[in-house]
């Protein structure tokens, strides 16, 4: 058997070399996983026993009449406290290659089917409840134990994601290890690590258990649960589901970060900053070459000063799908090409980005048109204080999840549970922003008062000066249920993203419909008040996006155009004299957006955005310059 171990090792080290490292599992215990990976060998009850853990009062033990009070509780007692230690009378010792096991998981899935799977799955419900020491009446566990289930499983989850395949295949999996996994407690001086594993030849994932040191027979397994974390502040944060604190004293404002948080993000994206050029100066005539690869564009751009070229080399114009990386060898080369893209743009694009140069706008809280938004990276003590003084003080404490950099809203969860939100910040980067819990709503007959969120296309001509267009057609999306502040994990209620949801319907209205439909519902909300915020939300945005020099700010380099797709909500709010005002919320800003819809009812949509971009002819073009 060994031999054949041996001869099977360079394989697996191949396949899973690379993650082993990652998560620091030392060489010397390999040749053993792999053998019991490949054999399904789950031999930690050898070695490894549960304990329960009396918490007994002894001054109360005769008190028969506390006991019955308790057994009255809807949960009756505290949760069974566990412990796990070694049995095997040798004890453990961390330098035999074998000293290294296979945790099984018990529930697998990403969050937003947890629900359905407690529902539907059976025996899981009842398993997860028994996991979790959730107390319930009657023969089998009811709705109530499924929302417990999904607030006490912060405490247990664990998190891993797949690098290959689709944006929804990359979306973060959750799961819980089984009742052994799951037993092993906290210690900021653990004796064992674990680490989950993806086998590929089965395409399962198991959790892998190693010893730090020797152990003895009686000594108790436990793991670090802020493993990695050195500061201590973050290490107390990051603890919060199972050592809860308060972390009032740390103050909640956070200001604009440091000049080389944006040079660090430069770094990272790989972009190279253009040299200075003289703006370009084109025949009034030229007709432009286009080099794209951007089927809308191939389809709908019937301009006659524009022609397709195959041959990016002789390209005037690059329309490109994907970011483009080298500002510089471009500007030294061929600094009259123009393209439709601004170095440093993803500092509108990207969430974490777009909070922090908005706290130009509006201060440490941010300007009142973006909900106030913290980085789960770099914020997380000055959000949990947010957090405790907004519980505080009984205010609304609805947040929403998302990730810095993915569309269609995956990966996004709304939720008011603070061990939810700071168990999240394991999975991707993700920021957190206020939800909004008054929003505007709009009136659809056949559902209700409805969530919408409103889609305008920017067009961006140049930095300096400042010339920022809007396309005077806007999209609307419609959420499918009527809304209101519980269920937060029914998409069709809470969101509007509904035309990538299978099996989904798209509740369509066009810009032209709604207005006199909004303005009937709303009658001391003339749409063209409301929009003229809209388009000062916009403006504000762009120059504060604009006012610093790159990277701290959108590149001036002046053969850049570009033209982005900005999501927004209105929610009620009180002006500084009093009134109630439809206050717009800027989402998110979108590069090259998925322009289908606007093809399809504006034929002249590509004619108009080329001819502002390229040929600042605007005359005939459905646009409205707002700076």
């Amino acid at each position: 058997m060994s031999g054949d171990g041996e001869e099977d090792l360079p394989a697996f080290v191949a396949l899973h070399g690379a993650a082993l490292r990652a998560s620091r599992v030392p060489a010397r215990y390999w040749e053993s996983l792999c053998r019991k990976l490949r054999g399904e060998v789950f031999d930690a009850g050898d070695y490894f026993g549960i304990m329960q853990v009396e918490e007994v009062d002894e001054e109360e033990e005769g008190d028969e009449e506390m006991e019955e009070e308790l057994k009255k509780k809807p949960n009756p007692g505290n949760e069974p406290c566990f412990k796990v230690i070694v049995t095997n009378e040798n004890g453990l010792q961390a330098s035999n290659p074998n000293s290294i096991f296979l945790i099984d998981h018990a529930w697998t899935f990403r969050v937003e089917h947890a629900r359905q799977q407690l529902l539907h799955v059976p025996g899981l419900l009842h398993r997860m409840t028994n996991l979790m020491g959730i107390g319930f009446h009657g023969e089998i566990p009811d709705e109530g134990s499924v929302e417990q289930v999904l607030q006490e499983m912060w405490k247990y989850n664990q998190t891993y994601q797949l690098s290959q395949g689709t944006a929804e295949e990359k979306v973060p999996v959750w799961y819980i290890m089984d009742e052994f996994g799951s037993r092993i407690q906290h210690s900021d001086q653990p004796s064992f690590a674990t680490a989950p594993l993806f086998y590929m030849p089965q395409q399962i994932a198991y959790t892998v258990l190693w010893p730090l040191r020797d152990l003895e027979t009686g000594d108790e397994v436990t793991r670090d649960y802020a493993y990695g974390e050195t500061d201590r502040l973050i290490r107390k944060c990051v603890l919060l589901p199972w050592v809860p604190n308060e972390v009032l004293d740390v103050n909640c404002f956070t200001p604009e970060p440091s000049d080389e948080h944006y040079q660090a993000i430069l770094a990272e994206n790989k972009e190279k900053l253009p040299i200075a050029i003289n703006p370009p100066v084109y025949d009034k005539d030229k007709i432009f070459k286009v080099f794209t690869d951007i089927q809308q564009v191939l389809n709908n751009l019937t301009h006659p000063r524009f022609v397709f070229t195959d041959n990016e080399g002789e390209a005037d114009i690059l329309y490109n799908f994907s970011h483009f990386k080298d500002y510089r060898k471009l500007s030294e080369e061929r600094p009259e090409v123009m393209l439709n893209q601004f170095p440093c743009e993803n500092l509108l694009t990207v969430k974490d980005c777009l909070a922090s140069i908005a706290r130009r706008a509006g201060g440490p809280d941010g300007p009142r048109w973006l909900p106030r938004t913290f980085n789960l990276q770099t914020e997380l003590p000055q959000f949990i204080s947010y957090f405790q003084q907004r519980e505080r003080r009984g205010e609304d404490n609805h947040w929403i999840c998302k990730p810095w950099n993915l569309a269609r809203s995956l990966d996004t969860h709304i939720t008011n549970s603070l061990n939810n939100i700071i168990r999240h910040r394991e999975s991707s980067p993700k920021v957190v922003c206020k939800y909004i819990e008054n929003p505007v709503l709009f009136h659809r007959e056949d559902v209700g008062m409805v969530k919408f969120d409103i889609r305008y296309v920017v067009l961006l001509r140049s930095v300096k000066p400042l010339k920022l267009y809007v396309y005077d057609v806007f999209w609307l999306r419609f959420s499918n249920r009527a809304f209101s502040l519980d269920d937060l994990d029914d998409y069709e209620k809470h969101f509007t993203v509904m035309n990538y949801a299978p099996g989904v319907t798209l509740k369509q209205v066009h810009c032209e419909e709604f207005i006199p439909l909004f303005e009937k519902q709303y009658p001391e909300y003339p749409w063209t008040m409301v929009q003229a915020n809209i388009f000062k939300a916009f403006a504000e945005l762009f120059q504060v996006a604009s006012a610093k020099p790159a990277p701290l700010g959108i590149c001036d380099y002046p053969s850049s155009r570009a033209i982005y797709a900005v999501d927004l909500m209105l929610k009620w709010d009180t002006s500084r004299d009093g009134k109630r005002i439809m206050q717009p919320q800027i989402l998110e800003v979108n590069f090259n957006p998925d322009c289908d819809r606007a093809c399809k009812y504006h034929p002249t949509f590509f004619n108009d955005v080329f001819s502002t971009l390229f040929l600042d002819e605007t005359d005939s073009c459905h646009v409205t310059c707002i700076v």
